[in-house]
């Protein structure tokens, strides 16, 4: 994917469309291309991205969440914000649909996600009850960590027709929620872990691949 322009300057509408026809040009239906998902160190990441006020035409929205649902999947992931493949816009998809065990999903709350959209998203925790479980980036490749969320959350978004939503999401459905948003504000998953418990991904399935942390948590200290 050719990159836009240096970040000698601010983001703007102009670096944002470079940003959107580097994504879309070489990715046509029938290309079987895919972008790349950018790695922590790019300053995209660290970026507020740009609020979603119409700078693309409904075919070029439909068609970029189209690539967005597609990258996911291939990666694979249960959401990708549009930062993650270099464009530094406030829309993220979201969708989990993996099967896990019974144990698993009873320790971390964790339910189907059917696929959606959010466009310029914020999230309000719901009570004071926390969640702590490993979770893991597709923009810090093979690496997991412990993180704090909370357990409950309402988020408001634009969904991909430009209707205002509100809903509640609770469990993993809530972590996922706060992960993809956080994106989209320059905010990476490490910023808010134990970083005492970050971990390789084959050390994790080695040590700690576990429903729970109690384990992770006596033997790395934190």
């Amino acid at each position: 994917m050719t990159e836009p322009s240096s970040f000698g300057h601010a983001i703007d509408a102009a670096y944002l469309r470079a940003a959107v026809d580097a994504v879309l040009s070489p990715c046509e239906p029938g290309s079987g291309r895919l972008p790349a998902i950018v790695q922590a160190g790019h300053p995209v990441l660290r970026a507020r991205a740009l609020p979603f006020t119409g700078q693309l035409t409904p075919d070029e929205l439909a068609r970029l969440i189209e690539i967005m649902t597609d990258t996911m999947r291939a990666a694979p992931g249960v959401g990708l914000a549009a930062p993650q493949i270099g464009i530094p816009l406030q829309l993220a998809v979201l969708e989990d649909t993996f099967e896990v065990s019974a144990e698993n999903a009873a320790a971390r709350a964790r339910e189907p996600l059917e696929l959606f959209t959010i466009i310029n998203p914020s999230y309000t925790p719901l009570g004071t009850e926390p969640a702590s479980h490993y979770e893991g980036c597709l923009s810090m490749s093979g690496w997991q960590a412990v993180v704090d969320r909370a357990s409950s959350v309402e988020l408001k978004y634009d969904d991909e027709h430009g209707t205002a939503q509100t809903a509640t999401f609770s469990g993993w459905q809530a972590r996922i929620v706060q992960h993809e948003t956080d994106h989209l504000f320059g905010t990476l998953y490490i910023d808010k872990a134990h970083t005492r418990s970050l971990c390789a991904n084959a050390e994790y399935a080695r040590y700690w691949a576990n429903p729970d942390i109690a384990a992770a948590k006596a033997g790395l200290n934190f």
